[in-house]
């Protein structure tokens, strides 16, 4: 369990968990909200046998204190960067911080690991836009396919 003591507005502790045979059901039906289709799946399902066809890809169940509530992929790429994709959060449980507590807990479990940390998003999905500039992601410039590619600025100090 990847766990970095973060809680979203409800006040439940948000934490990532390995996809086993306890969980894949209920991660395969995480479902985003209507108007996010042209930005990700349908249903996280997708995901889920993306992971399981890729040798870069591996498959997060995010919970809200015991229910799943969404999920999310890390991988490390052939220059050792470290990447956050496909992140779903199904739409009943989206407007209280749990996708940024997923992002956040990713985040400060991959820089432990090393850096950078990437990601990347559609340039008009403007809600992930916010939330990943929030979080410390810049623009790179580069795109992969038809996602602008952005990176975790390295810590002040």
């Amino acid at each position: 369990m990847i766990d970095s003591g973060l809680t979203d507005r409800r006040g439940r502790r948000i934490t990532l968990r390995p996809v086993d045979d306890d969980n894949w059901r209920a991660v395969a039906d995480v479902a985003p909200r209507d108007d996010q289709r042209d930005w990700v799946p349908a249903l996280a399902a997708r995901y889920l046998l993306l992971t399981e066809r890729s040798e870069v890809w591996n498959s997060l169940a995010a919970y809200a204190d015991d229910t799943v509530v969404g999920h999310v992929m890390w991988g490390v790429d052939e220059d050792g960067s470290r990447w956050i994709g496909g992140m779903l959060i199904d739409a009943t449980q989206q407007g209280c911080g749990v996708g940024r507590a997923v992002v956040r807990t990713l985040c400060d479990w991959l820089t432990a690991q090393g850096r950078p940390v990437r990601l990347s998003y559609h340039p008009e999905n403007s809600s992930a836009a916010r939330l990943y500039a929030s979080l410390g992601f810049a623009p790179t410039g580069v795109w992969e396919d038809d996602e602008l590619v952005a990176e975790l600025a390295e810590p002040r100090g």
